[in-house]
């Protein structure tokens, strides 16, 4: 690895720690979250897990941004960790490329690092925010990701062609449901109310297809740790606002056994 490979999650933290001091109302925001979810039981501690998180942020998004050069066809499983995972859902996920699952995930680990590795094991497709300007997000297409990876507008939906190229190409669906939404569910979201999208839960009940929920935690330098439960599968008949209760239980789960890497100083909870 260059330098600059070896010390990128090192660098994008630096530069995190001397702007910190500048975002107070991102910093604010952070605490009361992580106080009022319980995740910490004093000020002193919270304040540490949200410098923490937000360090972790900008060291996760310049180390994401070098993985097309260091994670290749022939290692990318060196750097996947997945001793903690049901067996079930290691299979799923990475070594059955005849199925067609979802991949439920939150702003939490290594989201955007994780879809590049992944995108060896299968077709990805990724729900996510379209940059509007054109150049940006020609360079984004160009550079940041790596492998059969296709990015959808999450303000387009699910359309017809999307979901035909899912099932067609066995790909992983790839949703993170942890953003606010003003139509959404008004389900629980670590213990406090938060509109939820259950587009997710939908997709599910609709296809059949098996869900992977978790997230993919920083445990070394391009080194990720799969972390979730036995895969899920929901029904036509099941109830669509239990079912993305039971996602926001999942990753809630993932999100408190490792508090520091998830994104907590963006406005999450805004109806309780």
């Amino acid at each position: 690895m260059t330098f600059l490979q070896r010390h990128a999650y090192g660098i994008g933290c630096g530069i995190a720690s001397v702007l910190w001091p500048f975002f107070r109302r991102r910093r604010r925001t952070a605490v009361e979250n992580i106080l009022r979810c319980g995740v910490a039981g004093d000020e002193a501690e919270a304040r540490r897990i949200a410098r923490q998180s937000w360090r972790h942020f900008a060291g996760h998004v310049a180390e994401a941004l070098c993985v097309p050069g260091v994670v290749t066809r022939e290692n990318w499983r060196e750097h996947i960790d997945v001793g903690e995972a049901p067996a079930e859902t290691v299979k799923l996920l990475l070594d059955s490329p005849e199925t067609p699952i979802l991949l439920v995930s939150s702003h939490h680990g290594v989201w955007e690092a994780a879809t590049n590795v992944l995108s060896f094991a299968r077709p990805m497709i990724a729900v996510a925010r379209v940059m509007n300007n054109r150049l940006l997000a020609g360079w984004m297409k160009k550079y940041h990701f790596r492998g059969p990876v296709t990015v959808i507008d999450k303000n387009h939906g699910f359309t017809p062609d999307v979901l035909r190229r899912w099932t067609d190409e066995c790909a992983a669906m790839t949703i993170l449901m942890d953003q606010h939404t003003g139509r959404g569910a008004l389900l629980k979201f670590l213990g406090r109310p938060a509109r939820t999208f259950t587009s997710a839960a939908r997709l599910a009940m609709r296809s059949g297809c098996p869900i992977v929920v978790g997230s993919f935690v920083r445990i070394a330098p391009y080194r990720y740790r799969l972390v979730g439960g036995e895969p899920l599968v929901f029904g036509m008949k099941d109830d669509r606002l239990a079912c993305t209760q039971t996602l926001n239980d999942r990753l809630g789960e993932a999100i408190r056994r490792y508090p520091e890497q998830y994104l907590w100083f963006h406005r999450r909870w805004r109806d309780d």
